[in-house]
């Protein structure tokens, strides 16, 4: 991703969201690792939150990111939180691994999304501070610099974070 501005390797992370695909490498199925960008395929059921938190932790330790993991691995799980809950409805019966979470490094920016199959448009509502769900998009708007989503090509979307990178490699 070297040369490239922040805007074209954010649309690349968006695209190899989109596009999808299944590898296999030294770290397990459904996972693809670059010099600067990881995706992992997710199944739409809880346990893929603490599996996406593990996936970002590792991969923040490859990059030498690994004081970035409370911020990033908090707003990874959110995110696919939110994919699980409007997965399960929109991919109910068929079979296939509906959620995708990547990561890119690039100079001085993480970007990190996640694309599931809901055509629900994202929304950050009034903040309900008595409720126990609800605050998602309030968190990921508090921990990262900046946070938005697009649809994906016909059917779905893709929710990104962002976060500056600072004092490292």
């Amino acid at each position: 991703m070297t040369g490239e501005s922040v805007d074209e390797a954010h649309e690349w992370l968006l695209s190899a969201i989109a596009r999808g695909g299944h590898w296999s490498g030294p770290a397990g199925p459904h996972v693809r690792i670059g010099l600067d960008a990881v995706t992992r395929d997710l199944a739409a059921v809880p346990e893929s939150v603490r599996e996406a938190r593990e996936f970002t932790r590792d991969g923040l330790g490859i990059w030498g990111l690994a004081a970035m993991y409370d911020d990033v691995g908090l707003v990874v799980s959110e995110l696919v939180t939110n994919a699980v809950r409007h997965a399960v409805g929109a991919t109910a019966g068929s079979g296939d691994t509906p959620i995708r979470l990547g990561l890119l490094r690039t100079a001085g920016r993480l970007t990190c999304a996640v694309a599931d199959p809901s055509d629900d448009v994202p929304r950050q509502g009034e903040a309900d501070f008595v409720s126990q769900s609800g605050r998602g998009l309030h968190l990921v708007a508090a921990f990262s610099d900046t946070w938005n989503w697009a649809p994906l090509y016909g059917h779905g979307k893709v929710v990104w974070a962002a976060f500056t990178v600072r004092g490292v490699r």
